[in-house]
């Protein structure tokens, strides 16, 4: 998802505009969970209650002039923190190393949110598989102690380079959450790796299935599972690090962008994404990742093709063309009218 920032999901449709403000919470500790992994401890500086979320929730977070999105993995019950785990990467844009190298207990970050593209799905019919690569495992602990307070049966596969490189392993092996949990890691030292046939072989009518980690992981996991007959709308996904997607063939070099609560309607050049032709005309939209994978700008469409160039959405999102992510899709036809 690489380092923490969240930047793929599919779950239920977002709003095409979050409106909620962003506000400062402290660090209130700070621990080196790996040699890699930083975890923080984020509360408001006056203690008061913090704005409720569900498991697979994210903050946005404002580090060295750019938005990225960290999961948060505390149980959704505790609302006096949030608890959020940080990858540190050296070939990244800048923002993982910073948080990690300079915020101390005491400082101040800007965040907003907790928004949630990746949530489970309720009423639950049948124990959720939920699968874990990396620093995957965060949005994928907060479901667990989610379930596990809930009385909910499930099954927790985690699966790293090493484990040492394993994010939470004294959590996940204290017993809290029973038989439930199981550990591989790709040395082979100690425990084997994750046998996804095996696994995903054990879907079951109504049965959910959740994956969170590296983009082959996830593309592995959603291919052998609809294999094995998992429906495509119980399979639910969120990446970290994942890549533009190459272009797709078909589209408009060129076409407009209409703004269905105003009527106005603007050119979109084949030069520009359709968040910066909204920019340069003064209708902003959130934007993070600006490849087609975070879910901030993802948008409604009332008419048009949209030509999909995102990996947020699944393939019976893009087949009924109702959304699409205005940071990098483009249009079939020559006009598409936004939900703005």
């Amino acid at each position: 998802m690489s380092s923490a920032p969240l930047i793929q999901c599919t779950a239920a449709p977002a709003s095409p505009i979050d409106p909620s403000p962003w506000f400062a919470l402290q660090v209130v500790a700070r621990r080196n969970e790996t040699r890699d992994i930083v975890v923080f401890d984020l509360a408001r500086a006056d203690g008061a209650v913090l704005p409720a979320f569900s498991a697979g929730a994210h903050l946005e977070v404002k580090i060295a002039g750019l938005i990225r999105h960290y999961s948060l993995c505390s149980p959704p019950a505790d609302r006096a923190r949030y608890r959020i785990a940080v990858q540190r990467e050296v070939g990244g844009r800048g923002a993982s190393m910073q948080l990690c190298d300079t915020a101390a207990a005491g400082d101040t970050l800007t965040v907003r949110g907790p928004l949630n593209h990746f949530a489970l799905h309720a009423p639950i019919e049948q124990p959720p598989l939920l699968l874990a690569g990396g620093i995957g495992v965060t949005p994928v602990l907060s479901m667990a102690l989610a379930l596990t307070a809930a009385g909910t049966d499930f099954e927790l596969h985690f699966s790293g380079r090493s484990l040492e490189h394993m994010a939470f392993l004294p959590l996940l092996r204290s017993g809290l959450f029973g038989h439930r949990v199981h550990l591989y890691a790709d040395d082979g030292r100690g425990v084997g790796a994750m046998d996804l046939p095996t696994l995903l072989g054990r879907g079951r009518p109504g049965r959910h299935l959740y994956v969170c980690g590296p983009g082959g992981m996830i593309d592995a996991a959603d291919r052998i599972a609809r294999e094995q007959g998992w429906a495509g709308d119980h399979i639910h996904f969120e990446r970290f690090g994942a890549p533009a997607p190459a272009p797709v063939e078909g589209g408009c070099e060129a076409f407009e962008v209409e703004i269905a609560s105003t009527g106005r309607r603007i050119p979109v050049a084949a030069d520009q994404s359709v968040t910066q032709a909204l920019a340069a005309a003064g209708v902003q939209i959130p934007v993070s990742c600006e490849v087609g994978v975070c879910g901030s700008c993802r948008t409604r469409v009332l008419a048009g093709v949209p030509d999909h160039r995102d990996l947020l959405l699944s393939a019976e999102e893009q087949a009924a063309n109702t959304a699409f992510t205005p940071c990098c899709s483009r249009s079939k036809t020559p006009l598409l009218v936004l939900d703005l």
